[in-house]
C-alpha cells in the first residue's frame, strides 16, 4: 500500500513492487485473491498478467466504490468481497481452488490522500483512521484511554521511544478531534521535524492506526487463512512497509517454510516436503533504482513469497510470529 512517512508530495496510486511480485509468482493463472484491494493496482496487474479471476477483498467501502468503475472492463473476471482479509476463507467459498494470494499491508495511498479519512499528519482532517469506516475512531482512542495504556500503544505499535512523554502531553491537552492539532502537539514534544527526516508524528500516527484497525491481529489471522485456502502449488506474496510487519511475515515463512526440502543440481527433489510452504524469496525483495525513481513511496517496501506444498495447514501462535501484543496496564487504586 503506502509508507506513511512518505505522504508529502502527493504521489499517484502506484502498486509497489508489482514487477518483482509478478515475476516471482509467474506464471499467473487460475483464481487469485487480492486481500488488500485498495485502488486496484495489484488486482489489475494480476488480471493483465493472465489470472482467470481475481477476488478483491477490502474492508473499505471506498475501495469497492472505486472498483465498480475500473473493474467494468474485466467483467466477471473480477469479483468483490467486502470484509477483512483475515476472513478470506469466506470469500473463497465459491471457488474450488485458489492459485494465489497477494497481501499489500498498511494504509493505502487513496486513504492517505483523502484528508477526511484522518490518516495523514500532513493534512487537516477528522481524527478517524478507520479502514472499514465503522467502530471506534482514533479520536475515541486518544480521548478516552488512560495515560499508561496510551503510552503502551505508542511504544508497542509504533516503536516510539518517547511514548510516555507524548502520552502525557496528549492527556494534558485532550480532547483532540483533528489530525493537525495532534501532529503539532507531538512535534512540540519531540522537536520540529528537520528537512530529510521522517515527521515527528510518524510513529505515533502509525501506532494509533494499527490499534484502531487491529492490523497485527489481521495479519496473523490472514497468513493462516491464506495457508488454508491455497491449493498445492499456489503462491502467497506479501508486501510490507515496516519492520514489525516484515518480521511477522518472515517468522511465518520460517516456521512454515521448507526447512527440510532439498533440491539437487538437476532440479530433483531429494526429500519430501514437511512444511506447508516452499520459500521462494530467501531474502526480502525491495524496490530497484527504477522503481524508487518512479515511486518514492516504495522505499521501505519489502516482498516475501512462498509456494504452497501438499502438507496440511497448521495454526501458529501470535507469540511465535513475534507479534506485538498490548500489555495489560494495572489501574492505579484511587485514594480515599
Amino acid at each position: 500500500m503506502s509508507d506513511p512517512a512518505a505522504q508529502k508530495g502527493g504521489a499517484p496510486h502506484v502498486p509497489v513492487l508489482l514487477r518483482p511480485l509478478l515475476a516471482a509468482v509467474a506464471p499467473v493463472t487460475g483464481v487469485w485473491i487480492d486481500g488488500t484491494l485498495g485502488a486496484g493496482g495489484y488486482a489489475r496487474g494480476l488480471l493483465d498478467a493472465g489470472a482467470d479471476k481475481v477476488i478483491g477483498i477490502d474492508r473499505d467501502p471506498l475501495a469497492h466504490e472505486m472498483a465498480r468503475n475500473w473493474g467494468a472492463e474485466y467483467g466477471d473476471r473480477l469479483s468483490l468481497w467486502q470484509g477483512n482479509f483475515a476472513q478470506m476463507d469466506k470469500a473463497a467459498e465459491a471457488v474450488e481452488a485458489v492459485d494465489g494470494v497477494v497481501l499489500d499491508l498498511g494504509v493505502s495511498s487513496m486513504q492517505l490522500d483523502r484528508a477526511e479519512r484522518g490518516f495523514s499528519f500532513m493534512k487537516d482532517g477528522p481524527l478517524d483512521m478507520r479502514m472499514g469506516q465503522e467502530g471506534p475512531t482514533a479520536a475515541d482512542l486518544v480521548n478516552t484511554v488512560e495515560e499508561a495504556e496510551l503510552a503502551n500503544i505508542l511504544f508497542i505499535y509504533g516503536e516510539e521511544r518517547q511514548s510516555r512523554r507524548i502520552a502525557r502531553a496528549i492527556v494534558q491537552d485532550r480532547p483532540f478531534d483533528r489530525t493537525l492539532p495532534l501532529a503539532e502537539l507531538i512535534e512540540r514534544v519531540l522537536g520540529r521535524t528537520k528537512p530529510g527526516q521522517a515527521h515527528a508524528a510518524t510513529r505515533s500516527f502509525q501506532a494509533l492506526r494499527i490499534a484502531v484497525n487491529g492490523e497485527y491481529d489481521a495479519l496473523w489471522q490472514g497468513l493462516m487463512a491464506a495457508e488454508r485456502v491455497l491449493k498445492p502449488g499456489g503462491r502467497l506474496a506479501v508486501v510490507t512497509f515496516h519492520s514489525v510487519e516484515d518480521r511477522m511475515v518472515k517468522r511465518f515463512f520460517q516456521l512454515h517454510g521448507d526447512k527440510k526440502t532439498h533440491v539437487n543440481r538437476y532440479g530433483d527433489q531429494t526429500q519430501a516436503a514437511t512444511d506447508p510452504f516452499e520459500v521462494l524469496t530467501r531474502k526480502a525483495v525491495g524496490p530497484d533504482a527504477e522503481e524508487l525513481a518512479e515511486n518514492p513511496r516504495s522505499r521501505s517496501a519489502k516482498l516475501r513469497v512462498g509456494r504452497r506444498t501438499e502438507i496440511p495447514a497448521r495454526a501458529v501462535e501470535a507469540a511465535e510470529l513475534s507479534m506485538p501484543v498490548m500489555k495489560q496496564t494495572p489501574k492505579t487504586p484511587r485514594r480515599r
